[in-house]
């Protein structure tokens, strides 16, 4: 059993530089199956979730070449086939994001049910009902979803029920080559978004209003054709390691991404008495006086992204005062509050809103990782805490984070990565 090992107390400063934004990674993968030939796409995270996806694509028939450790070649030219198998999905929910490319380039596409973190219900209604106003027919059996379009793909006007950035991402990727135009209303607004949109483009595509609510696809004839393309930075990851210098107060300068991409999030962190220098290439974070808790509740970005919930639930939990966190993404992403609590935190939950009263101090315990962000939360609180605090489960953070614990010892955090037999196996 791996697990992370934190002795907390220790002082953590320095620079840290982030990787490619997982979010994106993926599906950028995924969209070079809509350019046959050779991708090559640059500063991609060395992560599980990555190696996921590289397995989806290899089982359609395309070649994964690993350049370097962040630079992967995708030969889509020899994908002959369209059906992904639950194996690999199940592990990983982002691997649906090759149903719009599949249907693009194939006119069929059969994906299992997704899978992934256990953070709350993300139903593909909306990818299923967007497809469908492009001419898609569903059928679903056995876990699988089998897409066919035969009457060929036309535009359409659709509406998203919720800026759902899967469902997006699907439908502009699926309109590419549909006749006439596309519009996607209420559509999702991410960085990572734009990204994919800006890697469409290149290829040969006619996206307009990415980052916007309203995306424009005007549909274009024949095949798009291969590039290379970096991939944004990870805002996420960024975030995460902001969190660590306010919880921490010695600067941490966080390098490798767009500090606008962290907009609303940064602001909250000043509201609660962190010091934010922004720079071009990311920002410095630290803290002279006790964290003062502010109300926060997720939205769809620009809104206070999900993904940094966890990471803020831990400042609030050791500031000077209360607040009240409001999920409105997931709605089990307040599993994480159970393992504050249990080193000492004081985290009441009402439905969809976390009731955080601040305490002086939490002290080290053995926690398991609920989820990704969570998990990552959870090493955070151990930097501070009282003694040695062992994190399990440790598997959720992987998917996410690259050299996870590399980066904070380089900060000086006292941090290890460990196997221990595992205490549920039969010693007989």
């Amino acid at each position: 059993m791996d697990v992370i090992r934190i002795e907390g107390g220790h002082r953590v400063t320095g620079e840290v530089r982030v990787e490619g934004a997982k979010n994106s990674a993926l599906k950028l993968m995924a969209a070079t199956i809509m350019a046959p030939g050779v991708s090559r796409l640059t500063n991609v995270p060395n992560i599980s979730d990555v190696h996921v996806m590289g397995k989806v694509l290899k089982r359609l028939g395309a070649t994964v070449t690993v350049v370097d450790e962040h630079t992967l070649d995708i030969d889509t030219s020899g994908v002959n086939s369209w059906r992904t198998p639950y194996e690999l999905v199940v592990q990983m929910r982002a691997s649906t994001a090759v149903l719009g490319p599949l249907i693009s380039r194939f006119g069929q596409a059969v994906v299992a049910m997704p899978g992934g973190c256990n953070i709350g219900a993300r139903n593909i209604d909306m990818h299923i009902f967007g497809l469908e106003a492009l001419g898609v027919q569903f059928d679903f059996a056995h876990g699988y979803i089998n897409g066919t379009t035969p009457d060929g793909l036309h535009s359409n006007f659709i509406t998203l029920e919720f800026a759902s950035v899967g469902a997006t991402e699907n439908l502009m990727m699926a309109s590419v080559y549909a006749p006439g135009t596309t519009v996607i209303d209420n559509a999702a607004r991410e960085p990572e978004i734009v990204d994919l949109a800006n890697l469409l483009n290149e290829m040969g595509a006619k996206v307009r209003g990415a980052g916007s609510p309203l995306i424009e696809i005007e549909g274009v004839r024949g095949p798009l054709h291969p590039v290379t393309h970096a991939v944004v930075g990870d805002r996420i990851e960024a975030g995460t390691f902001a969190a660590i210098g306010a919880l921490t107060s010695d600067p941490v300068y966080v390098r490798g991404f767009d500090p606008a991409h962290l907009g609303l999030v940064l602001k909250k962190y000043q509201q609660m008495g962190i010091t934010v220098e922004k720079k071009p290439d990311g920002c410095v974070v630290s803290r002279e006086r006790p964290l003062t808790p502010v109300d926060i509740q997720t939205l769809p970005y620009p809104g206070f992204p999900t993904d940094m919930q966890a990471q803020t639930m831990v400042l609030a939990a050791l500031g000077d005062g209360d607040c009240i966190i409001t999920e409105n993404v997931f709605e089990n992403r307040f599993m994480l509050a159970a393992e504050l609590c249990r080193m000492g935190a004081d985290i009441r939950i009402e439905g969809h809103h976390a009731l955080v009263h601040g305490v002086k101090r939490l002290s080290g315990a053995e926690v398991a990782s609920p989820d990704l962000r969570g998990g990552a939360a959870l090493v955070m609180a151990g930097l501070v805490a009282d003694g040695y605090t062992t994190v399990s489960q440790i598997h959720h953070i992987m998917r996410g984070y690259e050299h996870f614990t590399d980066k904070l010892q380089a900060l000086g955090a006292h941090v290890e990565l460990l196997s221990l037999p595992d205490p549920t196996e039969d010693d007989a």
